[in-house]
């Protein structure tokens, strides 16, 4: 059942094309990588699809329901969160209240909230750290309590910015292998955009490439990455294993 429905949609500023006529759709609890090159609109369009912006012109569409311009609390309301690439969590609170701030943007009780927040922690890998202050965190933690604070809202689509960035290839292998444990056992439903061409080979169920804000190409890992213009407009080396 296709569960996120993306239909023409463009976004320009200042008269530049930042999203031009982007169409694509995912399945319930598969996962869809995004890439291209820097300035390629990956985040933009990301910011359409969650409500941070509002797009000119298109629709977006979550399970069935019109979700267009909706702003971001309205479209967690619906079922998608989404993670940022700069990491601002509140950093005098501690890894477990932020998550509970979180649980509670989302209209959960504060102890229902808690609950939720002690569950969430754990699931990420940051039960060691549930009391200590956010901003004591190393990167790979920070990253994980962006991912945490997303999952608070138990959504059925979970939007994630280049989760990867930032961390040695030590650090991905155990955010990889959680994200397909909340799509293998959770069912949640996942579209990231990533650099890290190793993670986006081993996620993917599919792939779309854009390219100066429009749609390149799009099909499954292995077809996207033989594609000449992918090699050439992006790639330029054949993928490396996942632990690079």
């Amino acid at each position: 059942m296709t569960l996120l429905q993306v239909d023409n949609v463009s976004k320009s500023f200042r008269g530049l094309r930042a999203v031009d006529d982007v169409s694509f759709t995912v399945e319930e609890g598969s996962i869809l990588g995004i890439i291209g090159p820097n300035g390629a609109g990956k985040t933009t369009l990301f910011n359409c699809v969650a409500g941070a912006l509002s797009p000119d012109t298109g629709s977006v569409r979550l399970g069935g329901a019109d979700i267009t311009g909706a702003p971001p609390h309205k479209v967690s309301q619906a079922g998608m969160a989404r993670t940022f690439q700069l990491m601002k969590p509140f950093a005098s609170m501690s890894v477990l209240e932020n998550v509970a701030v979180a649980a509670m943007a989302h209209g959960s009780p504060r102890r229902a909230a808690t609950d939720t927040a002690v569950d969430v922690v754990e699931r990420v890998g940051l039960g060691r750290w549930r009391d200590a202050r956010s901003d004591g965190l190393p990167t790979a933690g920070l990253k994980r309590l962006e991912l945490a604070r997303a999952l608070a809202s138990r959504p059925r689509v979970l939007l994630l910015d280049e989760v990867l960035a930032g961390l040695v290839p030590a650090e991905r292998t155990p955010v990889m292998e959680l994200l397909e444990t909340l799509r293998r056992d959770d069912g949640v439903t996942l579209v990231f955009v990533e650099h890290i061409m190793a993670a986006v080979m081993r996620l993917s169920d599919s792939v779309l490439v854009l390219e100066q804000g429009r749609v390149l190409t799009s099909g499954s890992p292995q077809e996207v990455t033989r594609d000449p213009r992918v090699i050439e407009a992006y790639l330029g080396e054949e993928p490396t294993d996942a632990g690079s």
